[in-house]
């Protein structure tokens, strides 16, 4: 018999309630068979009722009954949340449709343990450990596919019944390192994925951004597995646009120099960039967002073009085109502020101007102040992360992973600091406010002043709040 110690902190507490009847699931189980040490443990008791289940629990915390319908307990003990379990089995509804929010859950305290293993995803999630001596249920050989580092079907019948499997299946290959079984495949391309909530695509998309070491295995999973296609059209489109062999010596393991590879090389190199400068998650995942729809544009833009004595590929203007279709796949998805993070706004305007760094490099001898402003104004302020943005795309060109900003990022923010330019010296010195006590009335007119007074102010005819009101009295005494 296979044994497994559990530890986590209340776990005496289960045993106590429930003795040999409750059981760690699911990624818990996975985990600590990987060695990785968790807190966050999803509970299963077998043999009681919900309704037994909760008069336990109640003496020793808080219950939560919002996942009564799903035989789900939420159970908080100091702090500390659990959800609690019956034995499931999922079921399609009875129309016929297949979506994320079409699946039946039935619970029974009676099923045999098995059967509610049976209906999870893949093998490796499809494990108990029993709390009370440590016995590992694992009907389906999912340690061993641990231990292989694969991700295998559980039940390739009920597979189907689920679409987010489908995006789980990218993720789990991207956060674990584990290699798709070429089985899933087939599943997956007859997964109809339009139930499919946009917070679970979201969701699933976030974490492989922010969770995996490379996530380009995730992304390229996610193309194999037939997501792509439907998921994120503009994309895949990616996947057929060729680019410049000279200028993108990147290419597939097939020899193609598609958009796509330097796509999916781009985000790894900005993951890497995000911690070697120890950004913060919401950062982080700006960071990864821009990176990925950065070029989307070259699907409407590429064409080729005779120059410098050889027919080159080129793609003018996509970094507007890619902005204003990550604007729409932002609105499709309803992604705006995430965590308190404005990741819209940041998103879009990194893209926008990710060629605006490298113009800077590429003019350093003559650029001015001036020019500084300009950018640091039309990035919001995000100027450490739109040089990052900048060295990830150029790094998106080499498959070796990058150890730190290269040169060209290096001095753009070493410019940055000896020119004192920053978030706070590009916001404007004077405000409506400000007019008001020069006579000025509310409306358009004072409307364009602050835009010519703002325009000065990044052209450095003023550096104070007492300068700009000079110019402004100038200006308020040339209005009619």
């Amino acid at each position: 018999m296979k044994t497994l110690r559990a530890d986590f902190r209340d776990k005496a507490l289960f045993v106590g309630l429930f003795g040999p009847d409750v059981y760690a699931v699911g990624g818990y189980v996975r985990d600590r068979l990987r060695g990785i040490a968790s807190e966050d443990v999803d509970l299963l008791v077998a043999k009681h009722a919900l309704e037994d289940i909760v008069a336990r629990l109640e003496p020793q915390g808080k219950v939560d009954l919002v996942g009564r319908n799903f035989g789900i307990v939420k159970f908080t003990v100091r702090g500390k949340t659990y959800d609690v379990a019956l034995p499931r089995i999922d079921r399609p509804k009875g129309d016929g449709t297949r979506g994320h929010k079409d699946i039946q859950v039935l619970a029974d305290p009676d099923l045999p343990l098995e059967a509610d293993l049976e209906r999870r995803d893949f093998r490796c999630n499809s494990i108990a450990l029993r709390l009370a001596d440590g016995r590992l249920v694992d009907p389906f050989s999912g340690a061993a596919d641990i231990r292989a580092r694969r991700i295998r079907v559980t039940n390739p019948r009920a597979f189907p019944e689920d679409p987010l499997r489908v995006l789980r299946a990218a993720r789990f290959a991207s956060v674990m390192g584990f290699a798709v079984d070429p089985d899933v495949y087939p599943l997956a391309k007859d997964v109809d994925l339009a139930g499919l909530s946009v917070e679970r695509v979201n969701e699933e998309l976030f974490k492989i951004l922010l969770q995996s070491e490379r996530p380009s295995v995730g992304l390229e999973e996610m193309f194999k597995l037939g997501a792509l296609r439907r998921l994120f059209p503009e994309l895949y489109a990616l996947t057929l646009v060729l680019q410049d062999s000279v200028f993108h010596p990147e290419k597939d393991d097939f020899g193609h120099h598609t958009a796509w590879r330097h796509t999916k090389l781009a985000v790894d190199q900005g993951l890497r960039l995000a911690r070697l400068l120890a950004l913060g998650p919401g950062p982080t995942l700006a960071l990864g967002l821009a990176a990925l729809y950065h070029d989307i544009g070259k699907a409407e833009t590429t064409q080729w073009e005779f120059k410098r004595g050889r027919m080159v590929i080129t793609s003018a203007g996509h970094d507007g085109a890619s902005e204003r279709l990550a604007r729409k796949i932002f609105t499709r998805f309803r992604i705006f502020a995430w965590n308190g993070y404005p990741l819209r706004r940041t998103v879009l305007t990194l893209i926008k101007t990710h060629h605006r760094a490298s113009e800077l490099w590429l003019r350093r001898e003559a650029v001015t102040r001036k020019a500084f402003n300009r950018f640091a104004a039309d990035t919001g302020g995000e100027i450490q992360l739109a040089v990052a943005l900048d060295a990830a795309d150029r790094a998106g060109r080499k498959e070796r992973p990058v150890r730190g900003l290269d040169r060209e990022a290096k001095w753009l923010l070493a410019k940055f600091e000896e020119l004192r330019v920053s978030r706070e010296t590009i916001r404007p010195l004077l405000r409506g406010r400000d007019l008001l006590k020069l006579g000025v009335a509310p409306g358009p007119g004072m409307g364009k002043i602050l835009d010519e007074l703002t325009r000065r102010q990044l052209d450095n005819e003023f550096e104070t709040r007492a300068q700009g009101l000079k110019i402004a009295k100038t200006l308020v005494g040339g209005t009619p």
